[in-house]
């Protein structure tokens, strides 16, 4: 192997550390499987979503995006997903009834 030297923001570098201790791994590890998928994939522009194989956008976004717990706003929680299909699919039955009308 070639050893190679990289230059980082500081705070990234040190983020991409902890963020590698808590998943057990290196960053030469990430770095080697990084340039690895870089290398194999086709060239499809500079600012691409990962595919499935790649991952969720959930996971494309991790570490750029923050979690909002409901329950910081509102005792007991939004419970915002509970039911959400039924009440999508109520809503949007209630909108067709009103159009036909």
């Amino acid at each position: 192997m070639k050893n190679i030297t990289l230059s980082a923001d500081e705070r990234l570098l040190e983020a991409a550390y902890q963020r590698a201790a808590k998943e057990h791994t290196t960053l030469n590890e990430q770095f080697r499987l990084w340039l690895k998928h870089y290398v194999q994939r086709e060239p499809t522009g500079a600012h691409e979503i990962p595919s499935e194989a790649e991952g969720t956008l959930a996971d494309f976004l991790q570490g750029h995006i923050g979690i909002l717990h409901s329950s910081e706003h509102r005792p007991g929680g939004a419970r915002m997903s509970v039911d959400s299909g039924k009440r999508f699919a109520a809503g949007l039955l209630k909108r067709r009834q009103q159009e036909k009308r």
